[in-house]
């Protein structure tokens, strides 16, 4: 069974914490538990047990998040911003490589992926 919140598919057998923090970007385990506690909902339940209310109150509270392609906007136009005024950041995002001051002599290649100009996200 397979439960929908905005627009987005969640498998029914996932804890609620779990199940929004694997599918929504931005989204952490921590800041999910913090949802479900703060909507009233049982740690363990599983998200085949939500009602049709309690997953419209799911849906109200993600919705004034900024979660998702929001986030990933939001990210992309602060790189932009350090690389328009010119800051050592900003340099070091365009030429991909290490931002905060990692070693480049060795273990640089994950730097090398993700400090590409088009930042990829699971949206």
């Amino acid at each position: 069974m397979v439960v929908h919140i905005l627009g987005k598919p969640i498998r029914g057998k996932y804890r609620i914490n779990y199940g929004l923090a694997h599918t929504f970007f931005g989204l952490g385990l921590k800041q999910a538990t913090k949802v479900c506690s703060k909507l009233g909902f049982y740690p363990e339940m599983r998200m085949h047990q939500l009602t049709e209310q309690q997953n419209m109150a799911i849906t109200k509270e993600l919705s004034e998040m900024t979660i998702g392609a929001k986030l990933l906007q939001q990210i992309r136009g602060n790189i932009q911003l350090k690389k328009k005024t010119g800051s050592y950041a900003g340099l070091r995002h365009a030429m991909g490589l290490p931002v905060r001051g990692q070693n480049t002599r060795n273990n640089a290649s994950t730097a090398r992926k993700l400090n590409r100009l088009d930042r990829k996200g699971s949206v």
